[in-house]
């Protein structure tokens, strides 16, 4: 009998642990597809673009284009003819980013996990483009509204924060009720 305890104790622990690499594969997916996405949309401007930077077409005219920008350096164009340093520096920083989240990921809502997933794709699909282009490619321009031309990975990072932010609100308003 304590044979028998100790084989289905040990199944249960072999089985959660499978449970949970499993259930990780899902933020993995996320990560893999959002990134393909981003690769995808740069990928087809730059050619509908042929490289032209500058080249522009209207959706909206006068407030929202598709307009191919090279971005050398960081975020909103700062940096410029910086990329270098800032790949090194933004790599240091996703590789503490993954150190860090790797550990505390487990601890997360599923929620806050999607949005953490989301936020790695944008990292990493800019930082495809850095390492590979030596640029990064940019091409959603409102220029109705702000200056700035952005990517398809810039928004999964602003779309990444707003969703642990709405988590992180939603269960402190609400108390610990909300699921795991």
């Amino acid at each position: 009998m304590s044979q028998t305890f100790e084989t289905a104790s040990a199944n249960k622990f072999i089985f959660s642990k499978i449970g949970k690499k499993e259930g990780n594969m899902l933020y993995i997916i996320i990560i893999t597809v959002l990134t393909l996405i981003d690769q995808f949309t740069k990928s087809e401007m730059l050619s509908v673009a042929d490289g032209s930077i500058g080249y522009s077409i209207p959706v909206i005219p006068g407030f929202f284009h598709f307009t191919y920008v090279e971005n050398h350096g960081g975020i909103f164009g700062l940096f410029q003819g910086k990329i270098g340093v800032f790949t090194v520096v933004s790599l240091l920083l996703l590789g503490y980013i993954v150190f860090t989240e790797y550990k505390n990921f487990k601890n997360y809502t599923k929620w806050t996990k999607i949005g953490v997933s989301i936020i790695a794709a944008g990292a990493m699909g800019n930082m495809i483009d850095r390492i590979f282009r030596g640029f990064v490619v940019d091409m959603i321009d409102f220029n109705g509204l702000w200056h700035f031309v952005f990517n398809v990975a810039d928004m999964y990072v602003h779309i990444g924060i707003y969703i642990i932010v709405i988590d992180y609100l939603v269960r402190k308003t609400y108390g610990k009720r909300i699921e795991k």
